[in-house]
């Protein structure tokens, strides 16, 4: 296994964690009433959600940047 493929798979891991977590907050009450009087997250689980979702996304790249050259 290659260090990218390697990397790709740490960063896909992690950001899939990232994203339990910004899951997990958003349905705590508290983020729920936040929510629901200002109409967004919280600046944590946004923080949560998007370096999740760039993780996902940096490490799926990795991962089949072998595949998309072709």
């Amino acid at each position: 296994m290659s260090q990218s493929r390697l990397i790709g798979l740490v960063a896909l891991v992690i950001g899939g964690v990232l994203l339990v977590f910004a899951w997990r907050a958003s349905n705590a009450p508290l983020e729920q009433v936040s929510e629901a009087l200002t109409g967004r997250y919280t600046n944590n689980t946004m923080a949560y959600l998007m370096a999740g979702i760039a993780g996902v996304v940096i490490g799926a790249v990795l991962l089949l940047r072998d595949r998309l050259r072709g």
